[in-house]
């Protein structure tokens, strides 16, 4: 174990990227906080966190790596790094468990900035979602965002890190999907990321003919208000959830699909979602909630 980490170390390192110990078995930075530190070696002149210690020194990386079988962190400032994190859906009850992971989410957002999803050097997280890695533009100091591009869509660069394919979890191991050359950020991504869109102007809603019974109809009344007032960031996996608690009326015989499809989908696209991310989200949720919905008499 200890070699094979050893090796994606170095491999990370001849790439140019600094890397830095995990704990192993885990992404926590292995190295001391500052208030153990002793000011000694390294942090003489002072604590070095472990963005000011990650190195390509393959002397210093072995030398690391042979005391224990670190994970292997990668600072992403130092490194030169932008890395977009396709994050997946963490809540497991049943009105989340199929909402639109970051993969869906940024697909959906190159969709409507006119974009194909860039290629580039690409690992599989330990959890299932996806490290795209960016080469930052020369003399852009880029920070951390977290769901401001999309919702379960992080990105990584300076004051933040990535676990290194090679590395390993209580949830899986980091490998690696694509291994061609990181690709230069594109323009259209570092554009929003330097800034960031500005809320969507929210449309008046029109509730369209709805048929069904009173209950049916008044939980999906409330439950499309629910998508059209949804917070920014949170529109698709707010659709998501409604739909799935709207889908047992369906499953019960209260409201058509269609009529329930049409509603949802209006409520989507006045809260500022493209027509295709709803037809989808509203198609995922409406099915899920089919072949989960209880008995009426059990729910």
């Amino acid at each position: 174990m200890n070699q094979h980490l050893l090796n994606a170390a170095l491999t990370a390192a001849e790439r140019g990227w600094h890397v830095f110990p995990l704990r192993p078995g885990t992404k926590r930075p292995a190295l001391h906080g500052e208030a153990s530190c002793t000011r000694t070696g390294a942090c003489e002149a002072g604590h070095r966190k472990w963005e000011q210690r990650a190195t390509t020194d393959p002397d210093r990386i072995r030398a690391t790596w042979s005391a224990g079988p670190f994970n292997v962190g990668i600072a992403t400032g130092p490194s030169g790094l932008l890395v977009v994190d396709l994050d997946v859906p963490k809540d497991k009850d049943n009105s989340s468990a199929d909402a639109p992971g970051g993969a869906a989410t940024f697909g959906a957002l190159c969709e409507r900035t006119g974009q194909p999803v860039p290629a580039t050097y690409r690992t599989r997280t330990a959890s299932g979602g996806a490290h795209l890695y960016f080469t930052a533009p020369a003399g852009v100091r880029l920070a951390n965002t977290a769901g401001s591009l999309a919702p379960l869509v992080d990105t990584r660069a300076w004051g933040g890190f990535v676990v290194a394919a090679g590395s390993t979890t209580r949830a899986g191991s980091y490998t690696v999907t694509d291994d061609t050359a990181p690709a230069v950020l594109p323009g259209w991504l570092l554009r929003l990321l330097e800034s960031p869109p500005a809320p969507p102007q929210v449309a008046p809603f029109v509730w369209p003919t709805v048929s069904g019974s009173r209950a049916a109809t008044a939980a999906l009344e409330r439950e499309c208000q629910a998508v059209v007032g949804a917070p920014e960031g949170l529109g698709n996996i707010t659709l998501n959830r409604c739909a799935f608690k709207v889908g047992r009326f369906v499953a019960w015989g209260d409201l058509p699909r269609h009529v329930v499809e049409e509603a949802f989908q209006a409520a989507g696209e006045t809260r500022g979602l493209t027509a295709a991310e709803c037809r989808a989200t509203i198609r995922s949720a409406l099915d899920s909630s089919l072949r989960k919905a209880r008995p009426r008499d059990a729910a």
